[in-house]
């Protein structure tokens, strides 16, 4: 026994590693798969194929997404500032985390063989080693490839190579090297193109709300985006007068910063570059005073201008995409405005009919009817139980019956909305319905009696058995909301329920009926 022990670990330790390359139940994979059921059964597809792949909805793709998003954005920010401001001397500290992150992405590359892809024809995952390979190669290899050069490793190992020669001779052939890892540097800033896909795939494993989500990652990149558009902008306005070995008219000589700090370096490039992409001038009055200051000072005005684009395309997408139930409001009231100015309405009955909209629907456009329709036909039933069935069960006729009856009941039930002194009822009128108060206050009254029904009363239940007149008027108090039942629909549905139909038609059940 003691000497399975050991195995035994070693396999339970596999097990809970493989674990995290299954796919996780979050809202994402319940979008693509559909049910709690089929999630599991493509966990099961997984295991049974045994091979190491990490599944695009696994708990180790989500941490593992999150991660690389951080590494790389702190590269996109920390690359131009070396290459422009550093000098060789960044320290031990920044070497030691470009060996890191540079072993990262070269890790990153090798893990993308193993990842599995979302088929966007099927909705599923493939998880096809060979048609992973395949999709790869064909989309972002060769970008990856290209960010991922490893010039850390290059700096690191110039280092140590010329460890031992002489003080004079090892910084003159550093200073050498240092100018040439420099320009292969900026191959590194193609990085950005995975904090893109990152965001993309962030936005694929989250659990939370997806529109939500969707909204919340698209503002955070395109915030992001415009810092690093930015600071790179700060960057570079230092960094090409560097490899010119600072001209004795360039603005940093102007600006007296040769000796100055990393710090005060960065500050006076971000606002020297801010001043030219919003154009404003302030802190860059000076006219450019050779030709590669005069187009980097065009670059910046140039990426100024995109900048403003992008952060009003963005902007108008994110306002067409929030709310849409209120702006399909806002253009139906548009619309009956013109209706009643061109019918040329008077104001009194402009403002009902603007006040029945915004009591119907509240400042949000849908149709209710079509709503019921695109859910199953047990959903519909659920939410008009929640809704309506308070309401029915309190009448006396629908009182212990069939709940397939009741449900049938529900389903012809109609909604409407009366504004305040409006009548629903009128004496002497044929009985064509009953109502049931969902919100608001209404007087029956007529000469014998008057009495107020307010939230979860009903009137009207009558005409459903008898068919005779009402003998009140009901009128609203407040703007009222109610579920009418109309005698054509409660007499087809009764049709499908003999038995319940000869009880109501009992000489018994019309005298327990109060009658209008």
């Amino acid at each position: 026994m003691e000497s399975l022990a050991p195995e035994n670990h070693r396999h339970y330790g596999w097990s809970g590693w493989r674990n995290l390359l299954l796919p996780q139940l979050n809202r994402r994979s319940l979008y693509i798969y559909g049910s709690e059921v089929a999630v599991e059964r493509e966990c099961i597809r997984q295991k049974k194929e045994a091979i190491f792949v990490i599944h695009p909805f696994s708990l180790f793709r989500s941490y593992y997404i999150m991660c690389m998003v951080a590494i790389t954005f702190l590269n996109l920010i920390g690359i131009p500032m070396e290459i422009a401001f550093l000098d060789g001397n960044s320290g031990v500290g920044w070497e030691g985390f470009n060996v890191f992150s540079d072993t990262l992405f070269l890790i990153d590359v090798g893990l993308n063989f193993r990842m599995g892809i979302i088929d966007e024809d099927s909705e599923g995952a493939v998880l096809d080693l060979k048609r992973i390979r395949q999709h790869y190669l064909k989309s972002w290899f060769v970008p990856d490839m290209v960010a991922a050069f490893p010039v850390g490793y290059i700096l690191l190992i110039a280092d140590l190579q010329y460890h031992g020669d002489s003080p004079s001779s090892r910084a003159n052939k550093m200073m050498r090297i240092l100018m040439f890892v420099r320009i292969l540097s900026l191959v590194r800033l193609l990085r950005v193109s995975r904090l893109v896909r990152f965001f993309n795939e962030v936005e694929r494993v989250s659990n939370a709300n997806l529109e939500v989500m969707r909204i919340f990652m698209r503002i955070l990149s395109l915030f992001m985006m415009i810092f690093l558009l930015c600071h790179w902008n700060g960057c570079i306005q230092y960094f090409v007068p560097m490899l010119e070995e600072f001209p004795s008219d360039c603005w940093v000589r102007r600006e007296n910063l040769m000796n100055a700090s990393v710090g005060e370096k960065y500050s006076f490039g971000v606002f020297r570059a801010l001043s030219h992409m919003t154009a404003i001038s302030y802190g860059s009055s000076d006219t450019p005073t050779n030709d590669v200051e005069l187009w980097i000072v065009m670059t910046s005005i140039v990426s100024g201008a995109l900048m403003y684009t992008v952060m009003v395309a963005n902007t108008a997408a994110l306002m067409s995409d929030v709310d849409i139930t209120s702006r399909a409001y806002k253009n139906k009231m548009n619309h009956l405005e013109d209706y009643m100015t061109f019918m040329k309405l008077p104001k009194g009955l402009r403002m009902r009919i603007t006040n029945y909209f915004q009591a119907r629907y509240a400042g949000k456009w849908y149709d209710e009817k079509d709503v019921l329709k695109w859910v199953s036909s047990s959903l519909r039933e659920e939410i008009l139980m929640t809704i309506c069935l308070p309401y029915v069960r309190k009448v006396p006729i629908f009182q212990n019956r069939d709940i397939n009856f009741i449900n049938n009941i529900l389903m012809e039930l109609q909604y409407e909305v009366y504004q305040e002194g409006e009548i629903i009822i009128l004496k002497n009128t044929p009985g064509d319905r009953m109502f049931f108060i969902e919100h608001g206050q209404v007087l029956e009254k007529n000469e014998f009696f008057e009495r107020e029904l307010c939230d979860g009363d009903y009137f009207g239940e009558s005409c459903l058995i008898t068919k005779e007149r009402h003998l009140a008027t009901v009128q609203a108090q407040t703007a009222s909301q109610l579920f009418s039942l109309s005698v054509d629909r409660f007499r087809r549905v009764l049709q499908e329920y003999p038995e319940i139909k000869r009880d109501l038609e009992s000489p018994q059940q019309d005298k327990d009926l109060l009658l209008f």
